[in-house]
């Protein structure tokens, strides 16, 4: 069985930064404030796993969480 992963951005942590929209456009997006949050249910296409993670490592928040179903 694979498993699915998932992102999520704790938006108390968020501070701005937007590494994790320049590293994976595909995975989040940013509100007017310049503040991310997850793209849709955060639900992480095949392919882009990888991304997924580097986000999380090069968040200097450590606001994103990786969730494997």
């Amino acid at each position: 069985m694979t498993e699915r992963l998932r992102v999520h951005v704790d938006p108390d942590k968020c501070q701005g930064h937007a590494r994790c929209k320049a590293l994976a456009p595909e995975l989040f997006e940013l509100d007017e404030y310049g503040n991310a949050h997850e793209a849709g249910d955060g639900t992480v296409p095949p392919g882009l796993e990888d991304k997924a993670w580097l986000a999380k490592s090069n968040c200097p928040e450590i606001a994103i969480d990786v969730i494997e179903e």
